[in-house]
């Protein structure tokens, strides 16, 4: 049971490091996503029963619309199905393409997720619309996992805190290059100060709240970006 649960779990690490990791790093965690799948026996069940039947080009033909053009870029709308076992085949189908190379990743982004012509949003709109449900819908496939293993539950929160950590830290670094008023600044510097204790501490409760707070603040001096934005993204998951 025991060996099960670990596998188990590295294909949800996988998933969580391809939503709150860097796109720089897809193509590698796309892989080890694929692997995780492929050394489980349940998993490979499920994707295996999943995709039996499935008709991937009438899925894309039907998910991945192409209208006209777009700046530099062809720009698409892409859906998922609405049968959440379509959404796993449809996925797991679109993850293969990408780790084979039969279908170009950054092309992708580009032309259905395309955000602001960067990588980086696109990206992020990806992970959000389309690697976050694919999770939750495996997770809802095994609930008795939950409580399977403290030990590894916890592990994976104290990754998530690091990942966190590192977050806020970049984004004092940015917050403090731009031309606030010395008001804005001073409060920006003390609620990511906060944030960054409350996250050492492991204490969710007061994350929860400052990150309100530092919302409110990002609302009214108008300076969100990818990197605060990933904040959010990131303590959602705890």
């Amino acid at each position: 049971m025991q060996d099960n649960t670990e596998k188990m779990q590295r294909f949800f690490t996988a998933c969580d490091e391809l939503i709150t990791g860097k796109f720089i790093l897809a193509d590698t965690k796309i892989g080890e996503l694929l692997r995780a799948i492929a050394i489980s026996d349940d998993l490979r069940g499920l994707f295996a029963a999943v995709t039996k039947g499935f008709d991937y080009p009438a899925a894309k033909a039907a998910y991945l619309k192409q209208p006209g053009q777009g700046g530099r870029y062809t720009r698409g709308e892409a859906y998922l199905p609405s049968e959440r076992s379509d959404i796993l085949a449809f996925v797991f189908c679109l993850l293969v393409e990408f780790d084979n190379g039969t279908m170009k990743f950054n092309d992708f982004l580009l032309r259905y997720f395309y955000e602001d012509g960067s990588y980086t949003a696109s990206y992020a709109l990806f992970v959000d619309r389309v690697i976050r449900p694919f999770r939750d819908i495996v997770r809802d496939c095994y609930p008795d996992l939950e409580n399977a293993s403290p030990l590894l539950r916890r592990k994976q929160e104290e990754n998530r805190l690091e990942r966190l950590a590192e977050k806020i830290t970049l984004e004092r670094t940015r917050i403090s290059s731009l031309s606030l008023n010395k008001e804005d600044a001073i409060a920006a510097d003390m609620i990511l100060t906060e944030l960054y204790a409350s996250v050492g501490r492991g204490d969710l409760d007061e994350l929860k709240a400052l990150l309100c707070g530092y919302l409110y603040f990002l609302q009214v001096a108008d300076c969100s970006d990818d990197n605060s934005n990933e904040i959010f993204r990131l303590a959602g998951d705890l």
